[in-house]
Order: structure tokens, then C-alpha cells, then sequence
């Protein structure tokens, strides 16, 4: 981990959670799977992906783990007090983490570079020529 201070930090609404990310992500993407619109409440998810390196994890929280559309375990990590999920781990991404981008609470955060799942995606969302789709 670097030692100067974070490029950024994701919170969850109460404050408690908090996810200092340092330097910039891996990737940026969103999901249409429909783990991810019932994790979020939507019709994708919106996370950026870290190495856990670059990752410092300050407040508690709760786990719950699930599997994946390719049999492997994702584990979402969300505030005990007010429910927002904050960051995932998975099993795919040993070295890895995903943060909900929307925690950040900055309107010019990189813009999803890929939608997976796009084959689950709400009739009325279109991600745009700039987004890859994938599945």
C-alpha cells in the first residue's frame, strides 16, 4: 500500500464503512446479472476494481457470500448499520476487489469501460457505443 494519502474514498451512507483506495483502478465496469440488480436495488451494478494493495478498509462489516453464474463464491461486504454494500471480494479475484463506485459519491468518476451480462439488461438502458458488452 502506498504511503501517501488515498486517491480516494468510497463510504457507505452513515459514514461507518469506508474503503481508501489508493491510486487509480484496475477497471471500471458495470453488470447486468441479476445477482448484481438485486444487490443493488437496480438495473446494473457500477463497481471499480482494485488490488488488494490498493485497498484499506477502515469501519466494520457484515458478509454474506453467494455464488456466481460461473459457480464460484462473490462476497459482498456492507455496512452493519445502514446496509450499503460497500466492496465484494471473489473467488475469481484472489488478489482483487471490487468497490461499489457509486460509495465514492463523485459525479466524474471514470465512466464503466464494459457491461457484462448485457443480455440481462433492462430494455430501456443503453450503455452507449463507448461500453463494451459482454454476455
Amino acid at each position: 500500500m502506498s504511503d501517501t494519502a488515498p486517491t480516494r474514498t468510497a463510504a457507505c451512507a452513515c459514514g461507518q464503512l469506508r474503503a481508501h483506495t489508493y491510486g487509480e483502478p484496475r477497471s471500471v465496469y458495470a453488470c447486468a446479472c441479476l445477482d448484481c440488480q438485486r444487490a443493488t436495488g437496480s438495473a446494473f451494478s457500477y463497481r471499480a476494481r482494485y488490488e488488494l494493495a490498493q485497498l484499506r478498509i477502515e469501519g466494520g462489516a457484515r458478509a454474506w457470500r453467494r455464488g456466481s453464474d460461473a459457480g464460484r463464491w462473490v462476497e459482498q461486504h456492507f455496512c452493519p448499520h445502514c446496509g450499503t454494500l460497500v466492496y465484494m471480494t471473489a473467488e475469481s479475484l484472489p488478489d482483487g476487489a471490487v468497490v461499489s463506485a457509486g460509495c465514492f459519491a463523485d459525479p466524474e468518476f471514470a465512466a464503466p469501460g464494459r457491461l457484462y451480462r448485457a443480455s440481462r439488461k433492462h430494455g430501456w438502458f443503453d450503455p452507449g457505443a463507448a461500453i463494451e458488452t459482454v454476455g
